[in-house]
């Protein structure tokens, strides 16, 4: 993993702040719109992990089956 990427899991707290904010907070609309970017991109970023993530077993439950 690059120094600049982040875990899932740090992906996933950042995104459950986001929410968080934009559910309770009286934020300005650009603070607002803001924190919807990064809340998108952060979920772009964890559905591409999880994707690679479910690859990888499929992969290897079908290497097991083959054994």
């Amino acid at each position: 993993m690059s120094e600049n990427k982040k875990s899932f899991e740090t992906n996933l707290k950042r995104l459950e702040e986001i929410v968080r904010m934009l559910e309770s907070s009286d934020a300005e609309l650009d603070k607002s719109l803001a924190l919807f970017e990064e809340g998108t991109a952060l979920v772009r970023e964890c559905t591409k992990e999880l994707d690679e993530a479910e690859k990888k077993i499929t992969v290897l439950t079908k290497e097991k089956e083959n054994d």
